[in-house]
């Protein structure tokens, strides 16, 4: 879905059945009521492993990139007021660069192995408001440049790794980029509260602490209980 990102509907419906021990009266007076005061009850999402290996961590990365490139559509489709055509420029370039991104794990990942599409829960943010969005850019940005750090010693395939090294430096400019907008022409571009001050790095984190962090961003439970941890 090179255009943006359409949730699908996770898990199963769940349907209320009747004894058939009730007479056909009995059964008509139940559903009369039913119409008149309708309960509605909601499937539970649907629990996502990611799996283990380095296939695990390629759908770790896959779901943090669903969650940007969803986060981002949605920023493009409802823009908040007052948005300025050089901001609309680099939200429109950054919601391109993590639909690549989340496509390029789609297709990397065999498709017998790969988890589904994520449902993103939202309700957090106001999509309306500049500062409420361009804050949440930040926290994606910062976590995704984090987890890729984290992750990096765990991929035993070379070529995977590599290619991690190229997204995370994509990531670390979104990152630089979403902070020059909420603070222009100053000093914190550099990221200065997720730079190591002792040896001038990025920060890592590793899944188990990554996870819980994007997790209320999303509606789906993501278990990274199997994943590589050394």
């Amino acid at each position: 879905m090179p255009g943006g990102f359409e949730p699908v509907a996770v898990g199963r419906r769940l349907f209320l059945r009747y004894s058939g021990a009730f007479v056909a009266g009995s059964a008509f007076l139940v559903a009369c009521k039913d119409e008149e005061n309708p309960t509605t009850v909601m499937p539970a999402p649907t629990m996502v492993d990611l799996g283990t290996g380095d296939i695990g961590i390629l759908n770790y990365a896959y779901a943090l990139e669903q969650l940007e490139a969803a986060f981002y559509t949605q920023v493009m489709t409802t823009p908040y007021g007052g948005m300025s055509d050089a901001e609309r420029t680099i939200l429109t370039d950054i919601r391109d660069h993590e639909i690549i991104h989340r496509e390029f794990f789609k297709a990397a990942i065999p498709a017998a192995s790969r988890i589904a599409d994520l449902t993103p829960n939202f309700s957090g943010v106001n999509f309306t408001d500049r500062s409420s969005v361009l804050n949440t850019a930040k926290t994606f940005e910062d976590l995704g440049v984090a987890a890729y750090n984290g992750a990096g010693n765990l991929i035993k395939d070379v070529n995977y790794l590599l290619l991690a090294g190229k997204i995370v430096s994509v990531e670390a400019r979104h990152a630089a980029v979403i902070r020059d907008l909420l603070s222009p022409k100053s000093a914190s571009f550099a990221g200065d509260d997720v730079v190591t001050p002792a040896n001038g790095l990025d920060g890592a984190l590793k899944p188990n602490q990554v996870l819980p962090a994007a997790q209320p961003f999303v509606t789906n439970p993501i278990s990274g209980a199997n994943l590589p941890t050394v």
